[in-house]
């Protein structure tokens, strides 16, 4: 079993930073791929990142290449989600999640097994 959870969330104005982490329980963290979602109030959660469990590969949204980066700490068993240049449609909730084994497709948000409890960004024009 896995326990995630996220934190950094808060408002932010837009063109700001904020920097999200993900704090995992387990030994068996550094086995895991790890994404980052998001859920907009009335809207589909959507996908923003994911990275290998050795952080050799990371994939990131069309909506926020170049402008967020996920990357992970093995040795601490957290991933980060590091969102620049942020735009009011970023706002939302973010969740962070772990998949046991390796996804065929990233994207999908049945590939993960473990979900955090969210944390909100807020993002004022």
């Amino acid at each position: 079993q896995v326990q995630l959870v996220e934190s950094g969330g808060g408002l932010v104005q837009a063109g700001g930073s904020l920097r999200l982490s993900c704090a995992a329980s387990g030994r068996t963290f550094s086995s895991y791929p790890m994404g980052w979602f998001r859920q907009a109030p009335g809207k589909e959660r959507e996908f923003v990142a994911a990275i290998s469990w050795s952080g050799g590969s990371t994939y990131h949204s069309d909506s926020v290449k170049g402008r967020f980066t996920i990357s992970r700490d093995n040795a601490k068993n957290t991933v980060y989600l590091q969102k620049n240049s942020l735009k009011p449609e970023d706002t939302a909730v973010y969740y962070c999640a772990a998949a046991r084994f390796d996804y065929s497709d990233p994207r999908g948000a049945e590939e993960y097994d473990y979900w955090g409890q969210g944390t909100q960004v807020t993002v004022s024009s």
